[in-house]
């Protein structure tokens, strides 16, 4: 059965610090996740957005319960900028909570918290 996943990638509160938000379809039958990604970075870079899609699979391990992969292209939101690539990886629990990282243009992010938004 599909649902709805919402929420955030990086280190909340730590000025500066690129964050993505999130809102996926997710249908674990055909192991998919589709929807959007959002990149803010307050300085320097702007606000990021646009389609992703990929792949979610369980893991069998402790609380390591689901390994998602999503990659897509995502624009600057206020003058239309040349598009970037983007990809992120997340390890999560069933409820949507764990850690990963993403990369887009020249920014790479690794070991950053996940959490549902839901």
């Amino acid at each position: 059965m599909a649902y709805l996943a919402k929420g955030t990638i990086g280190n909340v509160g730590m000025p500066g610090a690129p964050i993505v938000t999130f809102q996926f379809l997710v249908v674990p039958d055909k192991k998919t996740v589709s929807g959007t990604a959002t990149i803010n970075q307050a300085i320097e870079k702007g606000t990021y957005s646009g389609p992703v899609s990929g792949s979610i699979y369980a893991t069998g391990f402790g609380t390591t319960t689901q390994i998602v992969t999503f990659a897509g292209v995502v624009y600057r939101e206020d003058d239309g900028a040349l598009p970037l690539n983007f990809e992120a990886h997340l390890a999560i629990d069933a409820k949507w909570n764990g850690s990963g990282g993403f990369k887009y243009g020249n920014t790479h992010v690794e070991n950053v918290p996940v959490t549902s938004t839901e």
